[in-house]
Formats: C-alpha cells, structure tokens, sequence
C-alpha cells in the first residue's frame, strides 16, 4: 500500500530508540570514533528503505521523525515508566568510596573511566566520593564525603555563631557608595 511507509517510518523511529538504548549511555561527546560511525550509518540504514527515491516521502519521514520523538519525549514527561523505558534511569557506581565493580562493568565503563570522570571533576580521591552515579546522559553525577566538601557560607556562618565570636567587620563599598562616608577610611599617608 502506498502509506505504508508511514508505519514504516513509526516502527524505524522505535526500533532506533531501542537500539541506541542498547548501545549505552554515552552523550555525543563521549562516543568513539568506531561509535560514531555506526551511529550515523544506523541512522542512515533506518532511513534507506522509507524514502527510497520520492522527495514527498522523504519530507513526511522526517516529519514522522520529528513527531516521534515529540510524542516519546511528551509520554516521558507524563510518565515516569515510559521515561525509564526509554532513557534508563541512575546506576550508582561508587558507594563510601569504593567502586560497584558490577554496576560499572553494567555500563560498560571501566575503573579508569570513572577516575577520569572524577578527576575532571577536581576529585583526587575516590574516597572523597560518598556516592556517585552514571547518569542517563552518560555523565557522573556525585556527592562529597562531609570531610571532602567545600565550606559554604551558610556554613561558616553557622560555624562563626557557634564560636561565640563575631563576624570580621569590613568595608562594603557598595554600602560606603550609599551612605557617602567610607566605613574603611584610607590611612592618612598614602606612599
């Protein structure tokens, strides 16, 4: 029949889905150089037998195409299973500073893949990872041991009440700006 390229182009666009979900979790950026040529040419060779030769029927794939992964991130929005479904959800690679060996062989990674990871993160001790996860989009997400986390602001506050002393008073020069006077006066002799 000569719409059947429609349901053509439907089962192709699903049957990529689930083909590159089955290739991994690795964004644009991260794909081999191997990878990338067997992404395009699957990309390619879902596309060959729709549009044959006809320029309308190529136009409507690709509309198809289009409308397709419209609706497929619409339903991932609407629904946590069809989101799982078709992006996968967290795999925890790292617990109290210790490797999932079996979780990062799950994502088809390697020890020294996640140190890189870590060490672009400015991590020079996967003992400082409390938890640390692969996510959908291929990259680590983490959480620092208390030990290993920066001091916020809200915490060296909270420090300073605790110890009973009072914050160090300095100039503001926005504040000096408003009120006219300098809260800092400069030293009588400037060299």
């Amino acid at each position: 029949m000569e719409t059947d390229f429609i349901w053509e182009s439907v089962l192709m666009v699903l049957v990529g889905f689930l083909l590159l979900r089955v290739t991994g979790r690795k964004s644009i950026s991260q794909l081999t150089i191997p990878a990338t040529v067997i992404l395009i040419s699957i990309g390619s060779i879902i596309v060959q037998p729709i549009i044959e030769t006809s320029v309308v029927k190529t136009v409507i794939s690709v509309a198809i195409f289009v409308l397709v992964l419209l609706i497929v991130e619409y339903l991932q929005v609407k629904s946590n299973r069809m989101e799982k479904f078709f992006t996968g959800g967290s795999v925890p690679v790292i617990k109290d500073g210790r490797p999932l060996l079996k979780n990062i062989k799950k994502v088809r990674l390697t020890v020294d893949k996640i140190e890189m990871h870590l060490r672009q993160n400015g991590i020079i001790s996967m003992e400082s990872v409390k938890r640390a996860t692969i996510e959908p989009n291929g990259r680590l997400g983490y959480e620092l041991t208390e030990d290993a986390r920066p001091l916020t602001v809200g915490e060296f506050k909270r420090l300073l009440r605790e110890s009973n002393e009072p914050p160090p008073k300095e100039g503001n020069l926005f504040r000096e700006a408003e009120e006219g006077k300098h809260l800092n006066p400069p030293p009588e002799k400037l060299d």
